[in-house]
């Protein structure tokens, strides 16, 4: 199984009125943001609307949510769990590094909670339409943007060996990252999941570790179609400035190089000085904008693990806007 997939948002194939249960950290995340009546927030990957029913529901009856996502069919499934929200809740097609835009379009001057919940979900996973497990046949899709023009069946059979490599190697960590790439430009074309796995197992028969020999890859190539850690490197310094003082950012992560993007910004917003440590004289008039309320990450209990295995790599990290920010 994926191991970077965002818990408890079971719905593929949802017919009518059946939401998921809980999505993951569910009662951490609202104990970070802490939702108050009349105020507003952001949740930046809407999903199935599971935080953010919670969210409304806790800061009601005047509190208000501009969710976004990327999947149609997401939105679909979460317009229908938030419709008793009424005007409460603002759902837009758009990634959350156009909050700032959106936000301003609703003339909100700013928002007291922000949540992004990384990775791929659940939903997606479970639909073999979306081309992101290799544990079930598909197209080669992955895009969370149905629209979006690139695939990674473009990345696969159009990229260089050497290209491929870099992206297995930076996005994955994959250790076998030169060879699955010359065995993959040697199989081309490749048209779908089953083939890609079949070119992957066939390069690294004797892998050593306990999870599956496709996952990385398939993490690799899903993060690449959907420039996923850019996004959030590029995004996290206009969401700091959409927060109102006081206003907290709460940010769960499914693999060490989301987290480590997330960590060290926070561990940056939180000095005034960043300069070089061996620099005797601060030059860089740095000021610090967050107070980190997290000194380390917040998991899943083994009870919710127990419920949602998926719920077993995430991590949460909360940091607080500084009222002089």
């Amino acid at each position: 199984m994926n191991n970077t997939t965002r818990g408890g948002e079971d719905f593929a194939g949802n017919p009518s009125g059946h939401f998921p249960h809980q999505p993951v950290l569910y009662h951490e995340v609202l104990d970070a943001l802490s939702p108050t009546s009349g105020e507003r927030y952001l949740d930046g990957t809407l999903g199935a609307a599971g935080h953010a029913q919670g969210i409304l529901a806790a800061s009601a009856p005047d509190g208000r949510l501009l969710g976004l996502d990327l999947d149609r069919e997401a939105l679909i499934i979460a317009r229908k769990r938030l419709h008793s929200f009424g005007d409460r809740a603002v759902i837009r097609h758009a990634s959350y590094r156009f909050a700032p835009e959106l936000l301003n379009e609703l003339q909100w001057e700013s928002v007291q909670g922000i949540l992004l919940d990384l990775g791929v979900s659940s939903m997606q996973i479970d639909q073999p339409e979306r081309g992101f497990s290799f544990m079930k046949e598909g197209p080669l899709d992955m895009r969370f943007d149905q629209e979006a023009d690139l695939s990674a069946k473009d990345l696969v059979n159009s990229l260089s060996e050497g290209q491929l490599a870099e992206i297995l190697w930076e996005f994955g960590e994959e250790r076998y990252a030169r060879r699955i790439a010359r065995d993959i430009v040697a199989a081309r074309p490749i048209q779908n999941t089953v083939d890609l796995v079949k070119v992957i197992q066939q390069s690294v028969p004797g892998y050593a570790d306990h999870i599956h020999p496709a996952t990385r890859t398939f993490q690799a190539l899903r993060i690449a179609t959907n420039r996923e850690l850019e996004t959030l490197t590029g995004s996290l310094p206009l969401l700091v400035k959409c927060l109102s003082p006081g206003g907290r950012m709460s940010v769960i992560s499914f693999h060490s190089l989301e987290d480590r993007i997330v960590k060290n910004f926070f561990r940056r917003e939180s000095r005034d000085c960043i300069c070089p440590p061996e620099q005797p004289v601060c030059t860089c008039d740095h000021i610090a904008t967050l107070n980190i309320i997290t000194k380390k990450p917040i998991r899943a209990t083994s009870e919710e693990i127990r419920e949602n295995p998926r719920s077993s790599s995430a991590k949460l990290r909360v940091a607080e806007k500084k009222s002089s920010a």
